[in-house]
């Protein structure tokens, strides 16, 4: 089976549903950054203990990402095509993330500084992945601003999802603050 099709030779890409749009256009650009944050979140479960929660965690994330971002590979005139949960984000994922927030920080103790990555391998692979979210986050929020989504729920995951990274990579990291903590 060949995965080439050069149809993207002439500097174009598929929407999902139909058209074409150039490659750097604000829909591939939004679902690229959250590609790369899924291939980020990937470094950090090949880290983590499968054993524990937070491989099973990043796991669920990026397959949520997957979801996100067929939602935006879709061209805007077929939001009501999409599936909820298989191919659009839905309010429940927001929740979980939520849930999964205040399960992380109620076991972590934050210095009252801004916090320095690389405190350990595994949280420093997670900040890495919240700042790849963060860039989708942007990417999205230009959609919303340019009026290209048909709801703000992905932008509402995404942001979300940078707030659960970071829980997540201060669960994984030092466990005494002093040594990872930056400036004040």
């Amino acid at each position: 089976m060949k995965i080439y099709t050069r149809k993207g030779d002439d500097g174009t890409t598929s929407l999902w549903y139909g058209g074409r749009v150039p490659k750097f256009s604000g829909r591939p650009e939004a679902y690229g950054c959250v590609d790369e944050a899924a291939a980020a979140l990937g470094l950090c479960r090949a880290a983590a203990d499968r054993n524990e929660e937070l491989y099973d965690d990043i796991l669920r994330v990026q397959n949520e990402l997957f979801v996100a971002g067929a939602e935006l590979a879709t061209a805007p005139e077929a939001a009501e095509r999409l599936d909820p949960g298989v191919s659009k984000v839905t309010r429940e994922m927001v929740d979980q993330l939520e849930s999964d927030i205040d399960r992380y920080m109620e076991r972590v103790d934050l210095p009252p500084k801004f916090v320095i990555p690389g405190g350990t391998e595994l949280s420093a692979r997670l900040d890495v992945a919240r700042a790849a979210v963060r860039r989708a986050e942007r990417r999205v929020s230009e959609l919303r601003h340019e009026g290209h989504l048909a709801d703000d729920t992905v932008l509402i995951y995404l942001n979300r999802l940078s707030d659960a990274l970071f829980a997540m990579a201060r669960f994984a990291d030092e466990p005494e603050p002093q040594l990872f903590e930056g400036r004040g």
